[in-house]
C-alpha cells in the first residue's frame, strides 16, 4: 500500500519536481536563445519566424531531458501517446511563447532586437513554461497507477514489474 503523505513531503517532492523541470528548462533556454538570435541576426529571418524555429529546438531538447531525468519515474509503457500530449501541450506554449513576441513586435512596435529578446526569452517563456509544467505533470508524464494485484500482495513497484513481465511471457 502507499504510504499517507504529509504535506512537507508533498511539498519536498514539488520542489524536487520543479527543480529538475527548471534545470531542463534551463538548458532548453540557452537552446532557445542562440537559436532564436543566431535565425535573427545571422539568417536575418523575421522575429517570430525566429521564435518559432528555436522554439521547436528547445522542444526536441527538452522532450529527452524531461522523459530521462524529470520524469524517468513516469509511466513507460505508453510512450505514444505521451510523445504526442508533449507535443500537444508544448505547442500550446509555442503559441503562448510567440504571441506574446508576436504582440509585443507588431501590436506594441518594440522593433529592436533587446526588445524581441525580452519579449520572448523572458515575458514569453515565463509564461509558457508555467502552462508546460502544469500541463507535462498533470497529462503528460503520469505516475503509472498500481495494479490492484500488486497492492494486494503488498509488492514493491519493481517486483510488480517483475512479476508482471514474467506473466506477460
Amino acid at each position: 500500500m502507499r504510504e499517507q503523505q504529509t504535506p512537507l513531503s508533498r511539498l519536498k517532492r514539488l520542489l524536487r519536481e520543479l527543480s529538475r523541470f527548471g534545470a531542463v528548462g534551463g538548458f532548453g533556454f540557452l537552446v532557445s536563445v542562440a537559436v532564436f538570435n543566431l535565425c535573427l541576426h545571422t539568417f536575418q529571418l523575421a522575429s517570430v519566424r525566429s521564435g518559432v524555429i528555436a522554439t521547436v529546438a528547445a522542444i526536441c531538447c527538452n522532450y529527452v531531458g524531461h522523459r530521462y531525468f524529470t520524469y524517468r519515474h513516469a509511466d513507460k509503457d505508453r510512450v505514444r501517446r505521451e510523445v504526442v500530449l508533449f507535443l500537444v501541450f508544448s505547442g500550446f506554449g509555442l503559441v503562448i511563447e510567440n504571441g506574446i513576441l508576436a504582440v509585443s513586435h507588431y501590436a506594441l512596435g518594440f522593433t529592436s532586437p533587446l526588445a524581441d529578446n525580452i519579449a520572448k526569452n523572458l515575458v514569453g517563456l515565463g509564461v509558457a513554461s508555467a502552462f508546460r509544467f502544469w500541463s507535462f505533470r498533470t497529462w503528460v508524464f503520469r505516475t503509472p497507477p498500481e495494479s490492484s494485484a500488486g497492492r494486494l500482495l503488498g509488492l514493491p513497484r519493481e517486483e510488480e514489474r517483475e512479476d508482471r513481465r514474467v506473466l506477460l511471457k
